[in-house]
């Protein structure tokens, strides 16, 4: 029987790394279709737009990209919507609900999952905490929970962008994960010959759990000059915290950001992250990371060789991790050469085996106890 694939992703409001990821799936599968609840194609690359793409009832309200992270009480329904019965393969890149689709009874489902989803489990708070919102919210997180653990019996094998998803798919769902990581646009970043400057950086989204206000804090109390290139919600709070050594420059155009990235002292990854495309363009550009010690960076960065970690998410562990870094003396080609085993062709690689080990029968590695 010829395959017919569906690819699953959670929304497609925006150009991120879950989207260069699902990029990178879309070119195994040039005929596969996209499902998703939200989904704005002119905000795309053409490789993501030229197929076709099915949007749920939820995509047909008015401004919904301002809100449609309040609509989540509706989003398992309008997953479970989407008709699947004429696809044999369904691969969902779930950050949050798309691994909940509904597969035809023939149909093998892949889940790449970036995290089980945080919006409901641990970052709730992060999310909703402070939105005049959050009250209506709320009542569902329990039933949510449930929904989201009861439908991960829905996919045939689970794999993970990192070893701490890794873990949280078996404390959330019961279920093993094989690992395949992300990959960053390593071509887009170079070795520089120039002398480094003075300044650390963070490259981010503004939003609370990244804890940016850390980073600014830290170089506040030490004097240090910081370029922070992002934005978001929580920029004007930053902003009122920040000294004059902060800067602040939106979002960067790719050429500005390689430049920057290949001046900067180093790059400051103060939040837990699932992965962090982030780091790996860093060291792809000869930076060294100062992250804190946790969740997927350790995938990522070797300590003491292409950075250093702080064990917790404080003002003061961060600036003795400062303070220790500049004692230390770290090799560009080392960071570059580390940063070079996250490629996207290793990474289609890897998926291609993935699919066809869960097509042939073969199950995923179990988790240590």
């Amino acid at each position: 029987m010829p395959t017919k694939v569906a690819i699953i992703h959670d929304w497609l409001l925006f150009y991120r790394g879950g989207e260069r990821v699902l990029e990178a799936i879309c070119e195994l599968y040039p005929e596969a279709d996209i499902f998703t609840l939200f989904g704005r194609p002119d905000r795309l690359p053409p490789s993501l737009a030229e197929h076709k793409i099915h949007t749920s009832f939820l995509n047909h309200l008015p401004r919904v990209e301002r809100y449609y992270r309040y609509l989540l009480p509706f989003f398992p329904r309008a997953i479970e919507r989407f008709d699947l019965s004429e696809y044999n393969l369904v691969i969902s890149s779930s950050h949050c609900i798309a691994k909940g689709v509904i597969p035809s009874a023939n149909a093998k489902h892949l889940c790449y999952c970036h995290t089980p989803a945080r919006y409901f489990w641990d970052k709730y708070d992060d999310y909703f905490g402070e939105h005049p919102l959050e009250p209506l919210i709320r009542p569902f997180v329990r039933s949510l929970r449930a929904w989201d653990k009861q439908s991960s019996s829905r996919v045939d094998q689970f794999v993970a962008n990192s070893n701490r998803v890794r873990e949280r798919i078996r404390d959330y769902y019961d279920r093993s994960a094989e690992v395949i990581h992300p990959f960053a646009a390593l071509d887009n970043f170079t070795l520089s010959k120039e002398k480094r400057e003075n300044f650390y950086l963070v490259v981010t989204a503004l939003v609370p759990y990244k804890k940016v206000e850390i980073a600014v804090e830290a170089c506040n109390a030490l004097g240090r000059e910081l370029w922070i290139v992002g934005t978001g919600p929580s920029e004007k709070k930053l902003k009122s915290l920040a000294g004059k050594n902060v800067r602040f420059l939106g979002q960067a155009n790719p050429e500005s950001l390689r430049n920057i990235y290949a001046k900067a002292r180093a790059l400051l990854f103060p939040g837990e992250e699932d992965f962090g495309i982030a780091p790996l363009e860093a060291m792809a550009s000869g930076t060294p990371v100062i992250a804190l010690g946790k969740g997927g960076i350790l995938d990522t960065v070797i300590d003491g060789e292409t950075g250093l970690f702080f064990r917790e998410p404080t003002v003061e562990n961060l600036k003795e991790a400062l303070l220790r870094f500049e004692g230390c003396v770290f090799d560009p080609l080392k960071c570059r050469t580390q940063a070079e085993k996250f490629t996207r062709r290793q990474f289609q690689s890897d998926f291609k085996k993935a699919i066809s080990g869960m097509l042939a029968g073969s199950s995923a590695p179990s988790l240590p106890s």
